[in-house]
């Protein structure tokens, strides 16, 4: 059994849609697919592309990602009682659910595979006026009147717990999560301007959490940079698909993490 990880495959583009429906429907029926967030906002979209992968592999994990929680109103028509985005989330989950998908830890003989739920809360600075004013996600990701960037990463690190409480003694460990969970992994080679996202990449809340876990590896998603880099004894992976025209960051392929 192989486990394989990508995330933001961003399925609205239609080049990445075909590339989902290209995979071999025989070659990974004994295999584990990670999908470390942004599938689509899409519903519809999303349902449709979660039963192809469920189709294609043994099982499927899954993490929602920031592009995943938006309400945007004109592909949230068919959803009207998604009035923000953990409305919108519980609807993820129960598709996800229907589609045969897990959003909760897998256990096989000597395996763990455990999601972490996350966002970001400026643990790696605090975001430029330019990009308040840019990001996407301050005008299609709605959180209910009490909740803050802070207090939400807070309430979606609190999920996690019952995952945390678990006993995985003696078992393999692979935590994934959308979000990074420290800075030092990105590469060195970011451009200075291209830094200005890094507050809005994650949380060091999640790498608390990865540090208990004791996992030996943890899959993440969101930058779009291809990385695999061994920080404090775990063994940090990116594999995003990315937009298509990001041909020199993204390999555009199912990465295998690790075998049994």
């Amino acid at each position: 059994m192989r486990i394989f990880a990508i995330s933001d495959i961003h399925v609205d583009f239609d080049e990445n849609y075909r590339w989902v429906d290209s995979l071999s429907g025989y070659d990974y029926q004994h295999d584990i697919l990670i999908v470390a967030g942004d599938v689509t906002d899409n519903m519809p979209l999303f349902e449709k592309t979660l039963r192809k992968l469920r189709d294609r592999f043994y099982q499927v994990l899954y993490i929602p990602g920031n592009h995943d929680l938006w309400v945007r109103p004109n592909v949230m028509k068919d959803y009207k009682d998604a009035k923000d985005s953990l409305a919108k989330l519980e609807f993820i989950s129960v598709v996800a659910a229907d589609c045969g998908v897990r959003m909760e830890p897998f256990h096989q003989d000597s395996l763990a595979i455990i999601p972490l739920f996350g966002w970001y809360d400026y643990s790696f600075g605090y975001p430029s006026p330019e990009t308040l004013a840019a990001w996407s996600d301050f005008v299609a990701v709605k959180w209910p009147g009490h909740y803050d960037e802070k207090g939400i990463t807070r309430y979606f690190i609190a999920m996690n717990d019952a995952f945390l409480a678990q006993d995985y003694q003696g078992q393999w460990v692979i935590s994934f999560s959308h979000f990074l969970p420290r800075i030092d992994i990105m590469p060195f080679y970011i451009p200075n301007d291209k830094r200005s996202l890094y507050p809005v990449l994650g949380t060091a809340l999640l790498d608390e959490q990865i540090r208990k876990l004791g996992s030996r590896i943890h899959v993440y998603g969101h930058s779009h940079v291809n990385q695999q880099i061994m920080k404090d004894d775990t063994l940090y992976i990116n594999n995003a698909y990315g937009y298509p025209y990001e041909t020199h960051i993204a390999a555009k392929e199912l990465k295998c993490i690790y075998e049994v």
